[in-house]
């Protein structure tokens, strides 16, 4: 494994990391889910992602309880959760220091830590000042229950106005941003956060690699396997699939056999691009089964393969 700097924070994030996301205490058994971090810690991932609204808390107790069962060491992983749609109800949503507070609370319970390592705004939130969840977030830093906090799909110029009022009331500033980056979603990443890397010295851990599973090719005919058969929060994802995989097969089916050509898989060969981002920190994934996770790994060793060439070619297919 491979291990990289959160941006310009000392701590060290596994250059890949698992993800529970519609696996953990819904698409999965609690044995299997447990038998994922297993191979995932004894094969050097050393950061478990989470969220309060994955399977409505449920994915996080079954990584608490998982957590508690390994009898692992906290100074040996990295634990996240995230923010924003706590329930149904008032103040049970949203970034409001209420909310915030209590949410870090719940998290903590659930996942059976004393604090959290990583501790993201899930989104941005309109109706709240960013004042006061910068403010929340730098408190709970204070108080030791998160070590780092960072935001999930906001934009430059939000992300710049929160290290702006950290900066003038002197509070914590985020230091990581989790955006969605894969070979057919990339502008944020390589072109909208480009000054934020220099200027604030911000991480990215990033999610869904494998564009929901398009970049597996599994969806080019529109076959719905795995991840999509499975009615969960985000009813859009199969449709997603479907759709993006009809769009895509041109590109899909070139893109596979370049990596026939450099003797891999075209999943491996998608997270290795991931990776090859400077700026990347951490590639999230997510899985259902033991053996692809094993094969997701491999993606580092194939770091190599992926010459200035090759992701030359990769930009032409995707262009």
């Amino acid at each position: 494994m491979e291990y990289r700097r959160l941006g310009k924070a000392g701590v060290q994030v596994s250059a890949l990391s698992l993800g529970s996301y519609v696996t953990f205490g819904g698409q999965i058994g609690d044995d299997v889910a447990a038998d994922l971090m297993k191979t995932a810690y004894d094969n050097g991932i050393n950061f478990f992602d989470n969220a309060e609204t994955y399977m409505q808390g449920r994915s996080e107790i079954v990584m608490g309880k998982i957590l508690k069962d390994m009898g692992w060491s906290h100074e040996t992983y990295l634990v996240s959760s995230k923010v924003f749609w706590g329930g149904k109800l008032p103040n049970q949503r949203g970034l409001c220091r209420k909310h915030v507070l209590a949410a870090c609370e719940n998290a903590l319970r659930r996942l059976q830590v004393d604090f959290l390592d990583f501790y993201y705004c899930h989104r941005p939130d309109p109706a709240t000042p960013i004042e006061e969840t910068v403010r929340a977030m730098s408190d709970l830093i204070h108080q030791g229950k998160v070590l780092y906090w960072g935001t999930s799909e906001w934009s430059a110029q939000e992300i710049a106005q929160a290290h702006g009022i950290a900066r003038e009331y002197h509070l914590a500033p985020p230091s990581m941003e989790q955006p969605q980056y894969n070979l057919f979603h990339r502008q944020r990443v390589e072109q909208e956060y480009a000054r934020l890397y220099d200027e604030y010295g911000m991480g990215a851990t990033t999610f869904s690699p494998l564009s929901q599973g398009v970049l597996t090719g599994k969806h080019k005919a529109g076959r719905q396997e795995g991840r999509a058969t499975v009615i969960v929060q985000d009813k859009w994802i199969p449709d997603f699939i479907e759709n993006r995989g009809k769009e895509k097969a041109d590109q899909i089916l070139k893109l596979e056999g370049l990596a026939q050509e450099l003797g891999l898989s075209m999943t491996v060969l998608a997270i290795a691009w991931c990776l090859k981002n400077p700026h990347v920190s951490s590639v999230i994934l997510g899985a259902s089964k033991t053996h692809q996770l094993v094969e997701n790994i491999q993606a580092v060793e194939a770091l190599p393969n992926l010459t200035p060439e090759v992701l030359k070619r990769m930009d032409e297919i995707v262009a």
